[in-house]
């Protein structure tokens, strides 16, 4: 994964805005937060998420070079088949399954869209916007670092309690590490910056009745964190 990082760095993935999601940018908050994992809470995968904005891929005057294409390619990932016309958006490494998933912010129906500069498309879906705002840098420990950039750690608690919400119905293992992955960086935060926690929950709950049902759904079976957040 660290030499998969560097090579999207150099192509210029992260100057182009794409931001490092999901659970490698779970693993970063230990440097950001001062955290330490037990080994059981890294769930470990090869697995990487990458979201990026399409508005804002579109109105850049620049590209990834070499195309992300041809560096998922020399990783030996291929496009995993799907009955959309156009750029794959998520690929396959056929020596070891890991995937490779591109996602960009839903405004309106979620489905795919096309990201210009990163020549891929993406999976739209709701709330990214959210969780992507005001994105931080962070630097993964492979050979002399790749920066990269990662969601705001409130930001990214927030968001898995209503992501965790949406896979409880369908999916009860990853609803249960989508709330893992929220517990550990909410205590910290609610000991370090209690401010910017608050400020970030109350955002989500005033985007209306759906994003409070969802967190709402979450925090019933965390009785403890609802207590502290209010």
């Amino acid at each position: 994964t660290g030499s998969l990082l560097a090579a999207m760095a150099t192509a210029g993935v992260f100057r182009l805005g794409g931001t490092v999601v999901g659970t490698h940018a779970f693993r970063l908050y230990e440097g950001e937060l001062g955290l330490r994992y037990r080994f059981d809470d890294l769930a470990q995968t090869g697995d990487l998420d990458i979201v990026s904005l399409e508005r804002l891929s579109l109105v850049l005057d620049d590209q990834a070079d070499p195309p992300v294409e041809q560096v998922l390619a020399d990783f030996a990932f291929e496009p995993v088949p799907t009955l959309d016309p156009g750029p794959a958006w998520r690929w396959r490494q056929s020596k070891s399954a890991a995937l490779v998933e591109f996602l960009t912010p839903a405004f309106g129906e979620e489905g795919l869209r096309p990201l210009a500069a990163l020549g891929v498309s993406a999976q739209a879906l709701h709330h990214l916007n959210y969780l992507i705002a005001e994105p931080i840098p962070a630097a993964v420990l492979y050979r002399s670092g790749v920066l990269v950039q990662i969601p705001r750690p409130e930001r990214f608690a927030i968001h898995k309690l209503i992501v965790a919400a949406r896979r409880e119905a369908r999916d009860r293992v990853k609803a249960e590490k989508d709330r893992r992955q929220a517990r550990f960086p909410i205590v910290a935060l609610l000991e370090d910056r209690p401010d910017d926690l608050q400020d970030a929950y109350q955002d989500a709950m005033s985007r209306g009745p759906r994003w409070q049902e969802r967190i709402a759904t979450t925090l019933r079976l965390m009785p403890d964190v609802a207590a502290q957040l209010g």
